[in-house]
């Protein structure tokens, strides 16, 4: 009984981790290049989860404006993303295109984007 209750909660873990984190589209530099706010606004995704599940996960999903500014608590999160525009410009990574992540496990420097072991081995 105890490891269902185990594995559910820590698959879900490292689903949302890795959607927030590699994405289509997602922001990576190198140190000369990096930029603090684009690596908050496009190197975090704004999950777009039911609202149900935004409660249930902390609002996390709302990833992006956490690394804005960590030390907003996770109950303040969905509040600030309303009360500032710049936050609602980000694509949001619906639950469907979230599914097509998976694939997408190596990052294309030359191409700078995220792509799949089959696309890097070409």
């Amino acid at each position: 009984m105890q490891l269902p209750a185990f594995i559910l909660p820590a698959t879900l873990g490292v689903w949302l981790f890795y959607n927030q984190h590699q994405f289509e589209g997602v922001y990576w530099a190198r140190h000369a290049e990096w930029d603090p706010w684009r690596a908050a606004l496009e190197g975090a995704s704004y999950y777009d989860l039911p609202r149900w599940l935004h409660w249930v996960t902390g609002h996390i999903g709302i990833h992006h404006v956490h690394h804005v500014r960590p030390a907003i608590p996770n109950y303040r999160l969905r509040e600030c993303y309303d009360a500032v525009p710049e936050l609602r410009a980000v694509k949001p990574l619906t639950v469907r295109r979230s599914l097509g992540c998976m694939r997408l496990n190596l990052y294309d420097e030359r191409q700078r984007k995220m792509v799949s072991f089959g696309d890097a081995a070409r």
